[in-house]
């Protein structure tokens, strides 16, 4: 998870916004975002002025005291992201602002600013220490230990590690799972039925970790990768469900699901394909001899030479090949580049049209509040300050007019569907990219010789490890004597 702290501001929020919303520290503030306010500094400050001026004692602009620090005019937070955590500035963002959502509410005045001028990417989200509703937010160590358990919580959801903490710790254990081993339910029948539904389905392996999650499922990355049933008591690593549910497997089973045969192949005596031949040959014979790890292809079927999954996805690799007619390793080299190049390009591209549109979502949200009470003579003071943002909002962006929020809705329908076509074409393209470095790194080995050799060291290790288990049974059976 990110290192986070935080620092309450006593004096000075105007120069706090000008640093956090910083274009050149913000992508010229395409990773800004805020709410109940603007994203400009300018526009910003005489928002949370208002409310802080509303409800405070004293007024945003006062001096603090000689002595002592004064009153808390605003919090500052910090979200530091390590390298090993590989987050991009796009995920470190919908982070930030998930986590002003869960710790304050909308009712808040808050900007977040994704900065990426450093080594590390980082989020500041500034808090104006009153909300829209008069809350007052405070800044202690009780406050610090909140916000981090809520940033697990978020990280968790985005499939980031969370930091060590101690839930569920020491609890007994509940009815329900004492009841599933009563009745000799298997817990990891249950998520290998899971993880086969949802394998024709998904795109990747985190689409696959996403769509358990929102079923119940606990996903832990580790070392190893560990997994939880909904009320299941502790979590279980994907590996020990078996060959055909490891990380390697089950990224094989999604990424050449869809790859069948093809009668009209037209094979070209090339080296790469006598090179696949050849080992396919040799791998067949190994799982007819059981001299492999016995990976199946299709888990409804036994497995054997015919349902193998190492031979399926070499054989896969080979109709891509001949579909797309890579001839050499330089043009598939080649290919490689370039895609990555365009993918990177659109991937860029969709981000600056997705913070599109969360802004034009946020002025639409402000138009409909202020349209819907601009009639209203019965405004509560909250509600007033509420409607004067609003207002603002709308005539900095020159919504001045009910057919200018007319537009605007239509525009956001419109950017809705190019979002929606440009995801698709990208991930088309994501999935095309990850076969053709599949098959570079695979042909890599052939290349060496170490691919089938690699099968055999992976068996041998394995029947190594079952070995030492039985023993270790063995040798419990017999104390138990």
């Amino acid at each position: 998870m990110p290192y986070c702290k935080s620092v309450a501001v006593h004096d000075n929020v105007s120069q706090s916004l000008r640093y956090i919303l910083n274009p050149e520290k913000t992508e010229d503030r395409l990773l800004t975002s805020s709410i109940n306010c603007m994203t400009e500094p300018e526009y910003a400050y005489p928002a949370m002025k208002a409310v802080y001026n509303q409800y405070a004692k004293d007024r945003i602009d006062t001096p603090p005291p000689k002595s002592g620090k004064g009153t808390v005019k605003a919090i500052h937070y910090m979200m530091s992201f390590a390298d090993s955590e590989n987050v991009t500035p796009e995920v470190a963002h919908k982070i930030g602002k998930a986590f002003v959502r869960k710790m304050f509410g909308d009712d808040a005045v808050a900007v977040i600013a994704t900065h990426v001028n450093t080594g590390h990417i980082h989020n500041h989200i500034l808090v104006c220490s009153y909300s829209l509703s008069g809350q007052k937010f405070y800044d202690n160590m009780t406050t610090v230990h909140i916000m981090r358990e809520n940033t697990n919580g978020i990280c968790r959801a985005f499939g980031i590690e969370p930091a060590l903490n101690f839930e569920n710790e020491g609890r007994s254990l509940n009815y329900s799972e004492w009841q599933h081993r009563k009745k000799g339910t298997s817990w990891k029948e249950q998520i290998r039925n899971e993880i086969d539904d949802l394998i024709p389905a998904v795109n990747d392996l985190d689409d696959l970790f996403t769509e358990l999650e929102q079923r119940g499922y606990s996903i832990k990355r580790d070392k190893y990768l560990y997994i939880k049933a909904p009320e299941q008591q502790r979590s279980v690593s994907l590996w020990k469900l078996g060959e055909d549910y490891t990380e390697y497997s089950l990224k094989a089973r999604i990424l050449w699901r869809s790859v069948g045969q093809n009668d009209e192949l037209h094979f070209t005596n090339s080296e790469i394909e006598r090179a696949y031949l050849d080992v396919i040959g040799s791998v067949r014979i190994l799982a007819e001899q059981r001299r492999k790890v016995p990976r199946r292809q299709n888990i409804m079927l036994p497995y054997g030479a015919n349902n193998d999954l190492d031979c399926y996805r070499l054989s896969a690799q080979m109709v891509v090949m001949n579909q797309d007619r890579i001839c050499s390793m330089g043009d598939l080299e080649g290919r490689i580049r370039l895609l990555y190049k365009e993918y990177k390009r659109e991937q860029e591209e969709l981000s600056a049209l997705l913070l599109e549109q969360e802004k034009e979502q946020a002025l639409l949200e402000q138009c409909e509040y202020y349209y819907a009470n601009w009639k209203r003579e019965d405004m509560s003071p909250d509600e007033k300050t509420r409607f004067e943002i609003c207002r603002s909002a709308m005539r900095t962006n020159g919504m001045l007019y009910m057919a200018d929020y007319d537009k605007l809705r239509n525009y956001s329908e419109c950017l809705q569907k190019k979002i929606e076509d440009r995801k698709e074409k990208l991930s088309r393209k994501k999935n095309k990219l990850v076969r053709y470095v599949d098959i570079f790194d695979t042909y890599s080995d052939i290349s060496h010789g170490d691919y089938v050799s690699n099968l055999i060291k992976e068996e041998n290790i394995r029947r190594e490890q079952e070995k030492q288990k039985e023993n270790k049974n063995h040798i419990k059976k017999k104390g138990r004597r």
